[in-house]
């Protein structure tokens, strides 16, 4: 599995959703705004959950959302260092190491074991689909949700690949 191209299909995919977010009108659509921005909350905690875990850090989060939604801007910004810090981890990582166990405890106190593959897969699945869920957001706000999937990316970067 490519994880360097999956993970820049996810930062593609995630800032045309900014971009589609930023048109949401607030004073008609505050509650489907203010659910994007719940929705970027959530991503970007379990990002920074499993970031932790890859670095064997110390946990940043004790939930994986807050009561008080921070700014679409801060999400949009962490959510961005997020995709790059990952897109430079998958790029130095080595084969052999996509099979090491990471032990960890979840959220729910918990103790859980994955590989390192099954962390990465898991960050390109957990993100697409709350991107889904905030399109759902886009529709009912009048927004056009942008074409996200990874056939379009895939196009759109190599379009030799569609004859």
């Amino acid at each position: 599995m490519d994880f360097h191209k999956l993970f820049l299909y996810k930062q593609w995919s995630d800032q045309r959703l900014f971009q589609a977010i930023a048109q949401i009108d607030q004073e008609k659509y505050l509650d489907n705004y203010n659910f994007a921005r719940q929705q970027l909350n959530h991503m970007t905690i379990v990002e920074e959950l499993f970031r932790s875990r890859l670095e064997h850090q110390k946990t940043l989060h004790a939930q994986t959302n807050t009561d008080v939604l921070p700014a679409f801007e801060v999400l949009q910004q962490r959510i961005e260092a997020s995709d790059v810090w990952f897109a430079n981890f998958v790029q130095h990582i080595q084969v052999e190491q996509l099979s090491d166990i990471i032990h960890f405890q979840f959220i729910d106190q918990k103790m859980g074991r994955l590989s390192i593959e099954e962390i990465l897969f898991h960050i390109i699945n957990h993100g697409t689909y709350h991107r889904g869920n905030i399109a759902h957001a886009l529709h009912h706000a009048k927004v056009v949700h942008p074409a996200d999937t990874y056939t379009v990316f895939i196009h759109q970067f190599e379009p030799e690949r569609r004859v």
